[in-house]
């Protein structure tokens, strides 16, 4: 029963997570991006927000299959999904970071 309600719970973090990444990917919302929030207003209104809003959808999507697949392996209980999670997570990381610094050079 646990192990239901954790692949529950997760699976709706993973639908929150694609919900955001698709409107950030199409650039309606608020902009969940720290280049973003922590810019002044005049730094706000030079910046090329299509740029951090891809760069927030796309990390949203690929949080939201990490949690899919976390919900799956949650029910399945296998060991080899664990391995591509955490591959997925590098990958993730490496992207966020990789991206930051292109589009803080494109300034």
């Amino acid at each position: 029963m646990k192990d239901i309600l954790i692949a529950a719970f997760t699976f709706l973090l993973s639908i929150g997570s694609f919900i955001l990444g698709i409107r950030s990917l199409r650039e309606k919302g608020y902009l969940f991006n720290n280049s973003y929030i922590f810019a002044s207003e005049q730094e706000r209104a030079k910046m090329n927000k299509t740029l951090l809003y891809r760069q927030s959808g796309i990390v949203f999507l690929l949080c939201g299959i990490i949690l899919l697949l976390t919900a799956v392996q949650a029910l399945l209980i296998t060991k080899w999904l664990t391995y591509i999670i955490v591959i997925m997570l590098v990958a993730t990381l490496v992207y966020a970071v990789i991206s930051g610094i292109v589009i803080e050079k494109k300034k």
